[in-house]
């Protein structure tokens, strides 16, 4: 294994929990004290599906709904819900170049991907662990 990777990683940022329905997990984890903090559609083959971030305190968690032709297959998942953990960074290109450049890390895609979530949008990519576990790095721009 090679030396540690020249990023700065600031924080977990959130952990990412696929649903079925969003506003019954909402609820759910409202009773825990959990506030909707964003809300956004986003697009996915064809359909548009529901992101929302909830907070307690410190902890973020990212539920969200697919498009409708998707919930059943995600319905019979037999590898969990719990989608991701995301790690915050200040500065997403230069992250995304460092662990494409490695060698040793499969990156899931091409480029950072933006979305329209929080304010000012977002960036994000995805790596996977050595189990094959999606870690994804995301920055929330200032704007």
């Amino acid at each position: 294994m090679k030396e540690r990777l020249n990023i700065t990683i600031n924080k977990l940022q959130h952990v990412g929990i696929l649903v079925t329905d969003i506003a019954v997990s909402e609820k759910f984890y409202s009773r825990f004290g959990f506030e909707n903090v964003m809300q956004s559609p986003f697009a996915f083959e064809g359909g548009t599906g529901t992101c929302i971030m909830i907070r307690y305190k410190e902890i973020v968690i990212e539920l969200y709904q697919m498009p409708a032709k998707q919930i059943d297959g995600i319905r019979s998942r037999n590898d969990g819900h719990i989608d991701h953990i995301a790690f915050d960074v200040d500065d997403i290109e230069a992250v995304f170049k460092t662990l494409k450049a490695d060698g040793h890390i499969k990156v899931l895609e091409d480029a950072p991907v933006s979305l329209p979530f929080w304010k000012h949008g977002c960036k994000y990519f995805n790596i996977l662990g050595p189990d094959k576990e999606r870690l994804e790095f995301n920055q929330i721009e200032k704007g």
